[in-house]
């Protein structure tokens, strides 16, 4: 049975991946092992058997990359109470995601969804729309998208191409100085287009699911 610590360096490390936008994402900006990281958050043990823990070098280096102070691994970060008061986050529509980080405005009623995973207090809801980004994001599969994540090389993000035009979602490519917005699907008409200077990034997918 693990320790209070390692509960709480696994639980700290859920959240520096959903601020990082993905497991491989957080890998890359720390420089370690994609596959050792996520060894350790699955808690997989060792082939000797031993359990695997997270060590105070590899916790330094979550720590640096992601802008945190010394010791923050090693504190409780409010996991147990990521929600807003709303009771969830609300599912609104691409239009609505266009503005989202400038106006909130949500009808009287609207959908709420609750996420396994920590996520910031202005986290929306969006269905995909469509089969650019499939099979990982299948049409009608919710992605929860959060706008205080800083989004990185590889990140899954919902873009704003256009001053009051509403968001599309593509993985996001960085070469050199420039950007690039990329369809999952390998069989879409344009599988990879340059971000213009007016895109904006509305947020960083930190979780997909299907309400049951």
């Amino acid at each position: 049975m693990p320790n209070p610590l390692d509960r709480i360096r696994l639980d700290n490390l859920r959240r520096l991946v959903a601020e990082a936008g993905s497991a491989a994402a957080l890998a890359r900006r720390a420089g370690v092992s994609g596959p050792y990281l996520s060894a350790v958050r699955a808690g997989k043990p060792y082939p000797s058997g031993r359990a695997r823990r997270m060590g105070d070098r590899l916790a330094a280096k979550l720590e640096r990359a992601m802008g945190k102070p010394l010791g923050w691994m090693d504190e409780p970060q409010g996991l147990g109470d990521p929600l807003p008061p709303g009771g969830g986050f609300p599912v609104i529509s691409w239009v609505q995601a266009g503005t989202w980080t400038e106006a909130r405005e949500l009808q009287a009623g609207a959908e709420r969804l609750h996420c396994p995973l920590p996520c910031g207090p202005e986290t929306f809801v969006l269905r995909v729309a469509g089969a650019s980004m499939a099979p990982r994001f299948p049409d009608g599969e919710y992605i929860f998208v959060d706008p205080d994540v800083a989004a990185a090389n590889g990140s899954f993000v919902v873009v704003r191409r256009a001053p009051g035009g509403a968001a599309t979602f593509k993985q996001l490519v960085e070469e050199e100085d420039r950007r690039y917005l990329r369809a999952l699907n390998p069989d879409w008409p344009e599988p990879i287009v340059e971000a213009g200077a007016d895109a904006a990034i509305c947020g960083v997918v930190v979780f997909q699911g299907r309400p049951a």
